[in-house]
């Protein structure tokens, strides 16, 4: 990916008086520098938005403000839940010979020529159970997206984890690795899930049904290893 640059500019309007910079065209935003005073900053709404949309909160954004330049990673944004618009971004300052965290998104690797996994060619139903993951590693090295074979997912129950993903060198993945990634389902479970519900499951709440044992074809093996962990407790 190129270099994603901002340009914004110090701000003393703060608290609730940030209100009239949104109403200009702007949005607030601040960044922290490694224990240093937050400098309090703003910029042009169109212009931080698709610094957001394009850096993510993994890829390094190029920040002037004023007379300073940082390199930075967007650690957090306020949305506003009706409009779906920016109201706030936070900046963590990085030094390149630095690692950091960040999170980066989880992607799904394709055969050649195909757009779909072996189990969605068959009728199936892939449920993704995580979008992103956290890494470690030096800003230069961040990547823009992990990946994972698609092509593991073949029949009910087939699932890949996060130790399951494709990691370059130089960048280390913190979240769970026994977190899933993928799941196979036969598409009766869920419509199962969805009729219990009365009509209203979205494939999340039908994960987690199928999760709790209801419906779940293909997953003998785990319930029985969860079955007999809960008597060893018991005992």
């Amino acid at each position: 990916m190129e270099d994603v640059i901002l340009n914004l500019s110090p701000r003393d309007v703060t608290g609730k008086a940030v209100k009239r910079l949104r109403n200009d065209g702007l949005v607030p935003a601040v960044i922290h520098d490694h224990g240093k005073p937050s400098v309090h900053v703003s910029g042009v709404y169109i212009e931080v938005l698709k610094a957001y949309k394009t850096a993510g909160k993994h890829h390094p954004v190029k920040v002037q403000a004023g007379s300073k330049h940082y390199t930075a990673l967007i650690k957090s944004v306020d949305i506003d839940p009706k409009k779906q618009s920016l109201l706030h971004v936070v900046f963590n300052a990085v030094k390149a010979n630095e690692k950091v965290a960040a999170e980066v998104p989880v992607h799904i690797k394709f055969a050649e020529d195909n757009d779909s996994t072996p189990a969605e060619r068959a009728g199936l139903v892939v449920l993704h159970q995580l979008e992103s993951v956290e890494v470690e590693a030096l800003p230069k090295d961040l990547p823009d997206f992990l990946e994972f074979d698609g092509e593991r997912l073949i029949a009910i129950g087939d699932h890949v984890t996060v130790a399951d993903l494709i990691v370059p060198s130089g960048v280390t993945v913190k979240t769970d690795p026994s977190h899933p990634l993928a799941t196979v389902f036969e598409p009766s479970a869920l419509q199962a899930a969805n009729d219990a519900a009365g009509g209203d499951a979205t494939e999340e709440e039908a994960e987690a049904d199928v999760d709790a044992g209801e419906a779940a074809e293909g997953l003998e093996a785990e319930k029985n290893a969860e079955a007999s962990a809960e008597k060893q407790k018991k005992d």
